[in-house]
């Protein structure tokens, strides 16, 4: 492998719930002279999966609970948010409110095992008010569900890997991550490979998928309408992964 490309898929439409995304992504392909090749990997931002599966949360239809609302007084959040926030977290396990900051943030730890910012619930890039997002209910088999159409359509055989934007501990901005996947490994196993000089490589495992997350978010744009970026040309094997593989265990945590 001495080069790969990176390609955005321009021009996607908004989408609606029950909207067929596979046929949505197909379609977006063609008018972008995009055939697929095997071993191409779509890299999807998780809100056009949410939103085709009806992952939106109309504020007004929540009563917050009592928790809710001492966290929403805490950090000066809606306190219908808070509470699909706790309704989407098994734990919270910091909350803040920094003075620069207008509203706190609730860090969880999500249902799917995500470790980030108010359980992946957003307001951001949803049509109409007091609207949030959730993510995919199960995103691995989102992932799978979009990889098989390809190959039954195609008969070509790619990966999948929906993405979210997270924060990073001890480090500003955020990065765009994996959290479901189809087909491709979620990491890529060096450990009793030698490096140049002859050494024996004893823990490195890069995070192949989320490598490929971060790389999207260098051409998905939150104003531009284009969720979707094309890897071609990177070198992978087949395997039946799941996002769950790349969580660290409670045992192996040394921070939470």
């Amino acid at each position: 492998m001495n080069e790969i490309i990176i390609k955005l898929i321009k021009g996607f439409p908004e989408i609606n719930k029950h909207d067929s995304l596979a046929d949505l992504i197909s379609e977006n392909l063609i008018k972008n002279s995009i055939d697929i090749q095997n071993g191409d990997i779509l890299c999807i931002a998780h809100k056009i999966v949410s939103k085709a599966e009806g992952r939106i949360i109309h504020l007004p239809n929540i009563e917050p609970s009592s928790k809710a609302i001492y966290y929403a007084n805490l950090l000066n959040k809606d306190p219908r948010k808070v509470e699909v926030i706790l309704r989407e977290s098994k734990k919270i396990i910091r909350y803040f409110k920094h003075q620069r900051q207008n509203e706190g943030t609730m860090i969880c730890e999500s249902k799917l095992g995500f470790i980030s910012a108010n359980a992946g619930v957003d307001e951001s890039n949803v049509d109409g008010t007091d609207n949030v997002l959730l993510l995919p209910k199960n995103p691995d088999m989102s992932a799978k569900r979009l990889m098989n159409y390809f190959k039954k359509k195609y008969n070509k055989n790619i990966g999948i890997v929906i993405t979210d934007t997270f924060g990073r501990p001890w480090r500003l901005g955020q990065v765009n991550v994996a959290v479901g996947v189809s087909g491709i490994p979620v990491t890529k196993n060096e450990k009793g490979n030698q490096d140049s000089f002859g050494n024996y490589m004893k823990v490195t495992e890069p995070a192949f998928c989320d490598e490929i997350a971060a790389a999207s978010g260098l051409l998905i744009k939150k104003s531009g309408k284009t969720p979707i970026v094309l890897f071609r040309g990177i070198e992978w094997i087949s395997t039946n992964s799941s996002i769950k593989d790349i969580l660290r265990t409670k045992k192996e945590d040394m921070f939470l």
